[in-house]
């Protein structure tokens, strides 16, 4: 019996006209037109109860001539979209029965303060390395070494959405990572981690250390 896949990954490939036809400015931009490449399963309902959207992605840049913007979902994006042009493999549950990974990661830190009770922006590498670490091991599956762990590129991303501006602060991580528990961990690659998800930010790019 032909094994089905647990998600798939893509890469969405953007060219200077693309980018320009579709003007993709800022992050809510490049939301819409990732969002846009999916049919759209979910009710009004199910969105006002947030419920997830089944759609990961990561804007990895590139050069002046084309942007690259990887994708996990749980549905295939369409194949031919008027812009752009996408390329899709599908992942099976092999590839997350591994123990060890190369990861990379851009994150929204963001921890609720006990008093208020308020989502707050996690700030400073030392205190989102302090973060990530704690997040992993009680929530996500997976234990790093912290001594290999990198954070890098800590930016704020802004976002016009109806007339207001939203910001989010933006970490990427990379280093190594073992599994822990291996449901919690698929649930993690298959479902994105920590917030901000709907904006680019949770998507666990792994590589299994045995590959490299």
């Amino acid at each position: 019996m032909h094994e089905n896949p647990i998600a798939f990954a893509s890469v969405l490939k953007l060219s200077r006209e693309d980018i320009k036809i579709l003007q993709v400015k800022d992050a809510y931009a490049l939301h819409k037109v990732v969002y846009g490449l999916f049919e759209d399963i979910r009710t009004e309902a199910e969105k006002n109860k947030s419920v997830a959207s089944g759609i990961l992605y990561v804007d990895k840049g590139g050069d002046s001539n084309t942007r690259q913007i990887l994708l996990l979902s749980n549905r295939k994006p369409h194949q031919t979209p008027q812009f752009g042009k996408v390329e899709t493999k599908p992942v099976y549950a092999n590839f997350l029965q591994h123990t060890d990974y190369a990861f990379q990661t851009t994150l929204n830190p963001t921890q609720r303060n006990n008093l208020s009770r308020k989502i707050v922006p996690v700030r400073g590498r030392e205190a989102i390395t302090t973060w990530f670490v704690q997040r992993a091991i009680t929530s996500w599956g997976f234990s790093v070494m912290v001594e290999d762990l990198q954070v890098e590129q800590c930016n704020i991303q802004s976002v016009e959405k109806s007339g207001e501006t939203v910001t989010h602060g933006s970490a990427t991580l990379k280093g190594r990572l073992t599994v822990t528990d291996h449901e919690r961990f698929k649930q993690s690659f298959c479902k994105g981690i920590g917030r901000g998800r709907a904006f680019g930010f949770g998507l666990l790019q792994i590589v299994p250390l045995s590959a490299i």
